[in-house]
């Protein structure tokens, strides 16, 4: 039977105790692990009795010796346990969630030590966005706002992990719920401590303005050449307040009618010292498709060149097409993430596009962005890459938009572009805010969702 709320506070931020859930207990002694009684508002609770852990609040325990909410699973496969609490939230304003977790034998904390936030009002039920969010079901009805699912994570030292995360409380939302997971983790243990929901003030946000240019070198008699050519481009870019610029891929290369190795270089080298400067010269950050010597081996590359004129990283092209692996290409075997001051950015090359890892594997190392230098792919590809992993992608193409084919553009989180270049010679620049999620109705935010979700 429902309780009505009882509201305290608890480091100046309200709080609401409610004992509202089914399969919902405090924890009773014959669970089993010795411990304290839980505080006020803690309860425990599992899908099924049969699939219910073990539970323990050890009052001395946790990070900061305040307290640790425990779940312990025996070596039977399936086991899924929670700790949840109802906390006071205000409608319309940010709070942040931050809690401390520690496992033991849990093969993926991703999968199995998760936290979930849900929206309610009063009466516990869902409440809607009250913003745009993509109408994924196409029926027009108001989409319930959907869990959250932190996924920041920091090393604090000792085994604990902090996981937190910042939201906007739907406005209709008096509460929201917090739950704490172990599940799926044979012989696991987790503690969970010091939760906070608080108020705080909204982000200021990460806009970043990005670039494609949709040009072929033309004439050129070195790569040299073919790399002056960009100049005007990469000046338009800038006069449009470019914070990253993608170029195509083997841009020393194209035209040049001789064979990749000839036109191979190491890396730093001629090509990215120039472009280096023009990055420096513009503040910005430039990402160039070339072809890099490496003793012996030569690679299909994209470079990140900082606003500093240095490398930054670069990406081997892992996903090599008949012609390349032909032609004396070796494959990259890694696929890093590099930080910029606006954010995490991930290169891919051509062909990696046709195949749905790269792109995954960039992601999960925390790529926000994707750089693709792309000679022509299918533009459904380019679509699925970006909104199965909501990132943002970047091509710059050698295809032109008469073929509908490949096109030069900025992907959103939804597959579709939001710009594109539609002539040769044509720089297109789209702005976008690396700290908004996008929602679709029915799922939430999906960024989230596939990081504790995915296989």
């Amino acid at each position: 039977m429902r309780q009505q709320p009882s509201r305290t506070l608890r480091g100046g931020v309200p709080i609401v105790w409610s004992c509202a859930l089914a399969v919902t207990l405090a924890v009773p002694a014959e669970d089993g692990l010795a411990g304290d009684p839980p505080p006020p508002g803690w309860q425990t609770a599992a899908p099924r009795d049969e699939l219910r852990p073990e539970f323990a609040y050890h009052r001395a325990g946790g990070r900061s010796g305040k307290g640790a909410l425990v779940i312990e699973h025996d070596q039977r496969p399936g086991l899924d346990g929670r700790w949840e609490k109802i906390f006071a939230v205000t409608g319309g304003e940010f709070v942040r969630f931050q809690a401390f977790r520690k496992t033991t034998a849990v093969a993926s904390p991703r999968q199995s030590a998760l936290v979930q936030i849900t929206w309610q009002n009063d009466e516990g039920a869902l409440v809607p966005y009250d913003h745009k969010v993509v109408d994924f079901y196409r029926n027009g009805a108001p989409s319930l706002a959907r869990p959250e699912y932190p996924i920041a994570e920091r090393e604090m030292g000792d085994g604990w992990i902090e996981v937190s995360g910042t939201y906007r409380v739907p406005k209709l939302a008096t509460q929201a719920k917090v739950t704490l997971f172990l599940k799926w983790a044979p012989g696991g243990r987790i503690a969970w401590s010091d939760v906070r929901v608080a108020e705080t003030s909204p982000p200021s946000g990460r806009k970043v303005r990005l670039a494609t240019i949709h040009y072929r070198p033309q004439g050129g008699k070195s790569a040299a050449d073919n790399c002056r050519q960009f100049a005007p481009l990469i000046a338009k870019a800038a006069a449009q307040q470019a914070d990253l610029v993608v170029l195509p891929e083997t841009l020393t290369y194209y035209g040049m009618g001789k064979d990749y190795a000839a036109m191979s270089e190491p890396i730093p080298g001629p090509s990215t010292d120039y472009f280096g400067k023009l990055a420096r010269q513009h503040d910005l950050y430039l990402v160039a498709g070339l072809l890099e010597r490496d003793q012996h081996l030569v690679y299909n590359v994209a470079v990140l060149i900082g606003p500093d004129g240095q490398v930054a990283g670069k990406y081997r092209k892992v996903c090599l097409p008949r012609g390349e692996s032909e032609g004396g290409i070796a494959p990259g075997n890694d696929f890093p993430v590099f930080d910029t001051r606006f954010g995490k950015v991930g290169m891919m090359v051509c062909y990696d596009g046709f195949f749905p890892e790269p792109a995954r594997e960039l992601t999960k190392r925390g790529a926000e962005i994707i750089a693709w230098p792309v000679w022509g792919c299918n533009p459904l590809l380019a679509r699925a890459r970006a909104t199965e992993n909501h990132v943002y992608l970047i091509s710059s193409t050698y295809t032109d938009i008469s073929n509908q084919w490949i096109i030069s553009a900025v992907y959103g989180h939804t597959g579709d572009p939001l710009a594109v270049a539609k002539a040769w010679g044509d720089v297109v620049v789209a702005e976008v805010d690396l700290d908004q999620p996008t929602h679709w109705s029915g799922i939430g935010d999906f960024k989230a969702e596939m990081t504790r979700r995915r296989p």
